[in-house]
């Protein structure tokens, strides 16, 4: 019973993701902006802010770097 429904499960996953793969890129794309040239226009969303995480990011890499170099310097 197991052999056989370990296939049947993979085949059941693997078909329902090209299916919602398929059905979930078949949006249309935006219009475009009204006025064409001016100076209003603006990127829709506006922009992210992306200072805080990237240093966040840098801090988590610098300490899990510090911890390893420190781990590595112990044992020997």
């Amino acid at each position: 019973m197991k052999k056989s429904f370990k296939p049947f499960m993979f085949a059941l996953v693997l078909l329902s993701c090209i299916t919602f793969a398929k059905t979930g890129l078949a949006q249309a794309p935006p219009p475009p902006p009204a006025e064409k040239g001016s100076n209003t226009n603006k990127a829709p969303g506006g922009g992210a802010p992306l200072d805080g995480g990237v240093y966040l990011a840098l801090a988590l890499v610098a300490g899990f770097g510090a911890w390893k170099f420190l781990r590595r310097v112990e044992k020997v």
